[in-house]
């Protein structure tokens, strides 16, 4: 994906803030000839416009942060408090309409919509072999991104297949995040129906990204029922297993294993700056996720942002493999070796994310920090199986039996033993090992608002406040103050 120079005619406002800071869409020479309406000519016209779709995934290292240090996971690091300091507010649940990350989540993922909407604008245009998939995957990151949105900052504008004008901005109410999600289930039904369960080239989306996507935009409604049913399907219809070294899972060279549902690809071939995160072609995760100053072997140097909480550390059983795998204890890990690191002013707990995080041999271009090749592993098949498992321990008649099944696979995995429970306790214990397995990839703020158990867990929560994040401000007020802000904000 290249940067270019284009002027489309209109996009929409959220776009057109992005590309204010970052244009990075089509590569189309010559420059500043082409616009929307003579586009979508040929079939190479709309997989440009499906790249730039796709291209706005590279936002995904916000929700590693915010997922883990918005939870009692990971507090937020970093070289002072004032060093993004957004993310500090975050962690103390002291974040209000004026913060740039959660202002860049809301208008990175307004820019994916807008580019998605842009193509299926055009889906009827021309006919060509082939179309309806790229069609389908469109539909799928459009559901992606308003999925992200609406998790994030519940009731949002919605809009559909259509570009906007800046007069049009401020006509837009936020829609109830009932209608959002209706409106993702429709496209995630729809590219379902289309796409296969492989793809040709390598991180494109399939059917069982599709279906297992809309599964968990089902239980995050408590359509336990349907989330069931769709989710057996990618267990039963689908190609995946567990990957047997669960130590391995996150490495470079074991990228598009038969775990991998739906990646997002990155590559640290390009280099790129602070200045516009979003240009990146490399995972800004990694280097931000580590060891400051470090001198030694097996990783690199880099920021020690998102570090996970000795609770988090705590929480595992000690033979439970995925609690080393996951959470590197920088103290067991140096001593007796020559190594030295610097501990950030922003906090330390003395712990790192070791599931994305910079080593040796998995360095990009310089900055190296902002260029990493791993990949994000947005849906693997360990989260479908104890999602299904959630969802067949709570949908009304239970099958326990089938949630055991489920949880067992991934436990079996890391040769933990067979959980026996039923009924709350067993909801429970899937909730639990969801943290066990998926800590560090994002999920477990969401996980905790979604099943009641955040006020419980995060210190400063407050209910009927932080449940979502709010708007920001700037959004509001160049939307001409027709929004409301999220209650108690």
């Amino acid at each position: 994906m290249k940067k270019l120079a284009l002027q489309l005619s209109v996009l929409s406002y959220f776009t057109v803030l992005l590309f204010a800071g970052c244009q990075k869409f089509l590569d189309i020479n010559p420059l500043y000839t082409q616009d929307a309406e003579n586009f979508f000519n040929n079939p190479v016209d709309y997989d440009r416009a499906l790249t730039g779709t796709y291209d706005l995934l590279q936002s995904s290292f916000m929700t590693v942060w915010i997922g883990e240090i918005a939870s009692d996971n990971a507090i937020a690091g970093g070289e002072s408090i004032s060093d993004t300091e957004g993310l500090h507010q975050i962690e103390n649940m002291s974040h209000n309409g004026v913060n740039t990350e959660l202002r860049n989540v809301f208008r990175w993922n307004y820019a994916g919509v807008t580019r998605a909407n842009y193509l299926l604008e055009n889906k009827n245009k021309i006919d060509f072999e082939g179309k309806d998939k790229i069609i389908a995957q469109a539909e799928f990151l459009r559901a992606y991104y308003y999925f992200e949105l609406v998790r994030y900052f519940g009731d949002v504008p919605l809009v559909v297949d259509k570009r906007l004008g800046a007069d049009e901005v401020t006509d837009i109410e936020r829609a109830p995040k009932s209608e959002v999600y209706a409106q993702i289930e429709t496209d995630l039904t729809n590219a379902a129906n289309i796409l296969d369960w492989t793809a040709a080239q390598k991180g494109r989306i399939t059917k069982g990204a599709c279906l297992s996507l809309l599964g968990k935009v089902l239980l995050y409604q408590n359509k336990f029922a349907e989330a069931a049913t769709i989710l057996d399907r990618v267990i039963n219809e689908g190609p995946y297993r567990l990957l047997d070294d669960y130590t391995t899972l996150f490495s470079v060279v074991n990228e598009g294993n038969s775990e991998t549902i739906f990646d997002v690809e990155y590559s640290g071939a390009e280099g790129g700056s602070y200045g516009c995160l979003i240009c990146l072609e490399g995972n800004a995760a990694p280097g931000f996720h580590g060891i400051r100053q470090y001198n030694g072997p097996v990783y690199g140097d880099g920021n020690s942002y998102n570090l996970p909480t000795q609770k988090l550390y705590n929480s595992f059983a000690p033979s439970d493999i995925r609690k080393d795998a996951s959470i590197l204890d920088i103290d067991a890990f140096i001593a007796g070796r020559d190594i030295t690191y610097a501990k950030g002013g922003g906090g330390h707990t003395g712990y790192y994310n070791n599931k994305y995080i910079k080593r040796i041999g998995e360095i990009g271009l310089p900055d190296n920090d902002l260029t990493s090749p791993v990949n994000y592993r947005a849906i693997r098949f360990a989260d479908v199986l104890l999602m299904a498992a959630e969802a067949h321990n709570r949908k009304l008649p239970s099958d326990d039996g089938a949630a055991r099944t489920y949880l067992k696979i991934v436990r079996d995995r890391v040769s933990m033993p067979e959980i026996t429970s039923g009924g709350s306790q067993l909801t429970e214990a899937i909730w639990a090992e969801r943290n066990y397995e998926l800590s560090g990839e994002g999920h477990r703020f969401f996980d905790l608002v979604r099943t009641g158990q955040a006020a419980a867990e995060i210190d400063g929560f407050t209910v009927g406040k932080h449940e979502v994040f709010p708007i920001p401000q700037i959004e509001i007020d160049l939307a001409g103050g027709k929004w409301t802000q999220n209650p108690n904000y």
